[in-house]
């Protein structure tokens, strides 16, 4: 009893535990909601737009609306001027330019949403073939074709747009023009 009080430990008695935390621990904060994602001020519907990146860069583009749930902006080339279908941009990849197309006489179709790009991947089983079947031009997959409801969209929507854009002059030619940089050329000196 005398050594219990003193502190001591009592022949056979367990010992206790010495946790001592290095740094003050604080305990972890709710998660806060995740905001709606901001759009640059000059991204606004009807914006000639150059994409930086991907298969399309350098190509001139229409954006037509602004996706809040994945922070993305739906462009068009149109198609049938510079080859840019309907899709989404990260406009981290894009300048915006200081010309404008009206889109007022042009309905745009709320199903240009995420759903609507989303990829319908095929499920392929995982075979094992040897160096004759990898080789060969059976192995050769064409990439998936466009469905025939994205097509009519993009006819539709090509429809609308070619008058607005024909009623400007040269913006056809504009639009169908690549973008590049050459020798000289300084993008921070340049108005876009």
């Amino acid at each position: 009893l005398i050594a219990r009080r003193m502190g001591k430990r009592v022949k056979g008695e367990a010992r206790e535990a010495r946790y001592y935390s290095a740094y003050d621990i604080k305990p972890k904060a709710k998660a806060a909601a995740p905001k709606p994602p901001s759009f640059r001020a000059s991204l606004t519907p009807g914006t000639v737009c150059i994409i930086l990146a991907g298969r399309f860069r350098g190509k001139r583009c229409v954006m037509l609306k602004t996706l809040a749930s994945s922070g993305t902006i739906v462009v068009t080339g149109p198609y049938s001027v510079n080859g840019v279908p309907i899709r989404r941009v990260n406009p981290a990849y894009v300048i915006a330019t200081s010309t404008k197309v009206d889109l007022s006489s042009v309905d745009i179709p709320e199903k240009f949403d995420d759903a609507y790009f989303k990829t319908t991947k095929a499920v392929k089983a995982v075979k094992k073939a040897d160096e004759d079947e990898f080789f060969s031009a059976e192995a050769d997959e064409k990439a998936p074709a466009v469905s025939e409801e994205k097509k009519a969209d993009q006819a539709a929507l090509d429809d609308k747009l070619l008058p607005v854009i024909e009623a400007t002059p040269m913006l056809k030619e504009y639009l169908g023009a690549l973008f590049t940089l050459t020798k000289g050329m300084k993008p921070h000196e340049m108005k876009w």
